[in-house]
């Protein structure tokens, strides 16, 4: 890999890592908020009971443990960049008895695997973290076989993500944001249509389809938001790190004012939209 982006992705690890405890704890309430796209992906990917899936940016363990228990004849890698996530879903698969699946980490830009060797790849938010997401589509194509299946989510466009964009309006009220470029990793981009699908057929996959998927995630209250934010989210911690006890009050303050504007019936419920993206070999 390239020096600049061997640089991004050793600075990713060491983010994850620092973020392992945090995703520990918020695991159930993650993993209930993700769901549906883990079920649109598998449902993408027509998961048979022999097959040998890979699951790239693991993380915690899903969809990677739901996969394994359709192909319970066949086996599942479990891979992400941080080490300390995975100790996380090792930890869980113990717990769960799941025991045809390994966790390897692994870059999704040069993965450890030979030619042609799974039946399908899946990948739950986190493509557009790749470094380069070519060089990542290219090693999903290389590593798939020849009538196998991909199926990643993305995450949609801002406005209709107002769970992520909450929190970024409140910091950028009292901190600069620095603008990152818009190739750059990130959360938001995906979000041109047709992009991943442009990405996808260049390298030779085919019958590339795209979907889009929105719900709810119930937060509850905004106190509840705030600590979710500021404990599992990585830039948002950063960003933090450059004020003042003081600015941080402020920014909570001006958080917790746009939240009660949103709440419904006394809860917090936000947006969600992803787009899924599913092709064949």
């Amino acid at each position: 890999m390239k020096e600049d982006l061997q640089e991004i992705s050793d600075l990713q690890k060491e983010a994850w890592n620092n973020v392992s405890n945090a995703w520990k704890k918020w695991n159930d309430f993650t993993m209930n908020f993700l769901k549906p796209t883990g079920e649109a992906i598998i449902k993408a990917l027509s998961i048979q009971p022999n097959d040998v899936v890979l699951d790239l940016a693991s993380g915690t363990g899903e969809p990677a443990f739901t996969i394994a228990a359709i192909a319970k004849n066949g086996r599942v890698y479990a891979t992400d960049l941080s080490e300390e996530m995975l100790n996380v879903a090792r930890d869980y698969a113990h717990e769960l008895n799941i025991t045809n699946i390994e966790f390897k980490t692994a870059d999704g830009s040069d993965l450890p695997f030979q030619n042609d060797f799974f039946d399908k790849i899946s990948c739950r938010m986190g493509f557009m973290f790749f470094p380069d997401m070519q060089l990542a589509a290219n090693e999903m194509f290389r590593v798939c076989k020849i009538g196998g299946k991909a199926a990643i989510s993305v995450w949609a466009a801002p406005e209709k993500n107002d769970w992520s964009t909450t929190v970024t309006k409140a910091l950028s009220k009292h901190i600069e944001i620095p603008k990152q470029p818009t190739d750059a990793p990130g959360m938001f981009r995906c979000v041109k249509s047709g992009l991943v699908n442009e990405l996808f057929e260049k390298v030779g996959f085919k019958n590339v389809k795209e979907e889009t998927i929105s719900g709810k995630v119930d937060f509850e209250t905004p106190e509840n938001y705030w600590l979710n934010r500021t404990e599992m989210s990585e830039t948002t911690i950063s960003l933090l790190k450059k004020a003042d006890d003081v600015t941080i009050n402020k920014i909570k303050q001006a958080l917790i004012e746009d939240c009660n504007s949103m709440l419904v019936d006394g809860r917090l419920i936000m947006n969600y939209a992803a787009i899924i993206i599913s092709a064949e070999k």
